[in-house]
C-alpha cells in the first residue's frame, strides 16, 4: 500500500526485531492515515529536496514492539506519526536530513540522535497536525541512560 509517491507502507512496518520474536507489527487503519499525513508533510518533502530514496530504519511500532526494544509508552512511533531516517552510506548525511527538516518543515519533534564528533547517528521526526511544536532536542547517553536536552541552535556537537 503507497501512503505517498515515494513511501510504501512495508518500509515503515518492517522490523527485523519484530521478525526474529514473533511480534505483529501492523498498523490499526487510524497509524496508516497518521502515516500518509507524515508521509506529505515530512516524507515527500525531504524525497524531493535531496532527490534520492531515503531510508527509514525505524518507523511503526506496535505497543509489543515497542516495550520489546524498550520505547517511551507514548512514542509517537506506536500512533504512526514518527520515523527515524538513517543516510549512513549514502551520498546524504544525517545532519544534512536534520538540517533540511529543521529549517523547512513543520513537525512536532525533530531529534537529533546520538552526535558522534558532530555526526548524527540517525534522525528521529514526528509529525502530529494537532500538535506542531517543533520541539527539536538532541539525544544523548549519560552514565549508560538515553537523555534528551534541548537543541539551542548553535551545538558544537552537530557540524
Amino acid at each position: 500500500m503507497k501512503l505517498s509517491e515515494h513511501l510504501d507502507l512495508s518500509e515503515v512496518i518492517r522490523s527485523e526485531s519484530a521478525k526474529r520474536n514473533g511480534i505483529s507489527n501492523m498498523p490499526t487503519a487510524e497509524h496508516i492515515e497518521n502515516f500518509k499525513v507524515l508521509a506529505e508533510k515530512v516524507f515527500q518533502p525531504i524525497r524531493e529536496h535531496f532527490r534520492c530514496p531515503i531510508h527509514i530504519s525505524s518507523g511503526y511500532r506496535s505497543v509489543e514492539l515497542n516495550r520489546h526494544v524498550g520505547g517511551s509508552s507514548t512514542s509517537d512511533h506506536c500512533f504512526g506519526r514518527a520515523i527515524d531516517i538513517d543516510m549512513d552510506g549514502t551520498q546524504v548525511s544525517n545532519n544534512e536530513v536534520f538540517n533540511y527538516i529543521r529549517n523547512n518543515l513543520k513537525f512536532k519533534q525533530l531529534i537529533a540522535e546520538f552526535p558522534v564528533d558532530g555526526e548524527l547517528s540517525w534522525v528521529h521526526v514526528a509529525y502530529d497536525d494537532k500538535n506542531l511544536k517543533n520541539e527539536i532536542l538532541i539525544a544523548k547517553k549519560v552514565n549508560g541512560k538515553t537523555v534528551y536536552v534541548p537543541y539551542k541552535g548553535n551545538e558544537s556537537l552537530i557540524k
